[in-house]
């Protein structure tokens, strides 16, 4: 507990440093400055399509305009300047009576892409995951029906999904991943990348949701958001890891203690700052590499000054930072979100 306390102590300090280091509205050529996009983009995934842009997908919700959109698409060159292009869905999925579409995940497979999406109401004693796909990034995504539910995967509050790929010398395995503060678990997929194969697997225990991992090295790293996402400015959410040597696990963090433990909760990436007016950082995307080789990941953030949407939800636009590697472990600057002047991402035009 006293370890704690001073670990809670150290990170306010760094943070109230980092406040005193900003120099507000600095303009510089080859720097920018978080927020990237002011409107609400919560939960969102990105990927780099065929045509040159990014594309980034958020989860559901009404804008500060009082526009409602179910699932909104933006674009970006070079990561930094975004514009809104449209939704991914006109309407809801018929396969569910009620409910949201939230934290999408989308990936680039066979001449595709595959929107994995939560469907869920607050609360939602049997939430789901679907599948939709288009021919291009901005759509028409055309839905493909659900892929399970928790009642069918025994699994509540199954959301949240994350697609990944596995190549071996000997074969490809796909893989999908979910779970929110009732477990992470992982699954085989088929070949039609819909129904599952074999048995379900866990990975991580109940602290956790909104599951990343990436592969480098010959290793896996494991990406989870914990704490309160949508608490106005009193979230505590916030992004650690774990590391391991299979897809499957273990994943330990930096002191070995496998995030199956209960209590776990893996090794800190980055966590809210009060003193400079930004909470609950996370639900971030997957790690997106320049052309410099230098990683950045996207993930939402909460202005305490400003926490809310016209509706009463929380409100949490879109930030990025880099991805330092020390140690073959990934760190965000000061384990905060990045207000200062930053270097721009190397991005060809």
């Amino acid at each position: 507990m006293r370890l704690k306390s001073i670990y809670i102590i150290v990170l306010a300090l760094a943070c109230f440093t980092g406040l005193f280091a900003q120099k507000a509205n600095q303009k510089k050529s080859g720097m920018y400055q978080n927020l990237v996009f002011i409107s609400d983009f919560a939960d969102l995934t990105v990927i780099k399509a065929g045509d040159g842009w990014y594309y980034a997908y958020g989860t559901e919700n009404t804008w500060t305009d009082g526009v409602h959109h179910i699932v909104p698409i933006i674009k970006s060159k070079n990561l930094i300047d975004w514009q809104y292009v449209n939704d991914a869905f006109k309407t809801h999925p018929k396969w569910k009576s009620e409910g949201g579409i939230w934290a999408p995940d989308i990936t680039f497979l066979n001449g595709k892409y595959l929107m994995y999406y939560s469907f869920s109401t607050w609360g939602d004693p049997n939430p789901g995951i679907g599948l939709a796909v288009a021919n291009k990034p901005e759509g028409p995504f055309v839905d493909q029906g659900k892929v399970f539910d928790s009642k069918s995967i025994g699994v509540a509050n199954s959301i949240d999904p994350y697609f990944i790929q596995v190549k071996t010398k000997k074969k490809t395995t796909n893989y999908i991943f979910w779970g929110s503060f009732h477990g992470i678990f992982g699954v085989e997929l088929n070949d039609d990348l819909k129904t599952v194969k074999g048995e379900k697997f866990q990975i991580a225990n109940n602290a956790f949701e909104a599951v990343y991992i990436k592969e480098r090295k010959g290793k896996f790293y494991f990406f989870g958001s914990l704490g309160s996402c949508c608490d106005g400015a009193n979230s505590q959410y916030r992004v650690a890891v774990a590391m391991a040597n299979d897809i499957k696990g273990p994943y330990k963090d930096k002191n070995g203690i496998d995030i199956l433990t209960p209590g776990a909760e893996g090794s800190l990436l980055i966590a809210g700052c009060k003193a400079e007016g930004w909470v609950g950082p996370g639900h971030n995307s997957k790690i997106i590499t320049d052309n410099k080789g230098n990683d950045y990941m996207f993930y939402h953030a909460i202005d305490i000054k400003n926490p809310h949407l016209p509706g009463g939800a929380t409100r949490r636009p879109m930030m990025l930072d880099r991805i330092d590697w020390v140690k073959n472990w990934p760190e965000i600057q000061g384990q905060k979100p990045g207000l200062e002047p930053q270097r721009k991402p190397k991005i060809k035009k």
